[in-house]
C-alpha cells in the first residue's frame, strides 16, 4: 500500500489535487476542475481529472462517496501516516548542527 502512496504523491497534478481537497473536501468533479483551471491555470479535461482521482482512490488518498446523481471527493489521510513514521522515529537521535 505504501508504495501505491508514493506513485500517487509523484505526480505535481495529484498533489494539486490533495491540495485541493485539504482546503475544502467534499468536491465535485465540476468543482475541482474549476478550481484547477482558476487557481493553477491547468487546462486539463474532466477525464483526465477522474483519471488522476482514481489513481488517488487506489491508494486510499481519496475517498467517493455518492449522492444522488453526484459523486463527492474527499481528503482521506491516514494512508500517509505511513510515510511520516517511516522517517520519523521516536528511538533515532537528534542530530545537533
Amino acid at each position: 500500500m505504501a508504495e501505491d502512496v508514493y506513485k500517487a504523491l509523484a505526480d505535481p497534478t495529484r498533489r494539486l489535487l490533495l491540495d485541493e481537497l485539504a482546503e475544502r473536501d467534499g468536491q465535485t468533479l465540476f468543482e475541482l476542475c474549476t478550481r484547477l483551471v482558476t487557481k493553477h491555470g491547468l487546462g486539463l479535461s474532466r477525464q483526465g481529472i477522474s483519471q488522476h482521482l482514481a489513481v488517488l482512490e487506489a491508494a486510499e488518498l481519496v475517498r467517493t462517496r455518492r449522492q444522488g446523481r453526484y459523486k463527492f471527493h474527499d481528503l482521506n489521510t491516514a494512508p500517509l501516516e505511513h510515510v511520516v513514521t517511516r522517517w520519523l522515529r521516536p528511538d533515532a537521535p537528534e542530530s545537533t548542527p
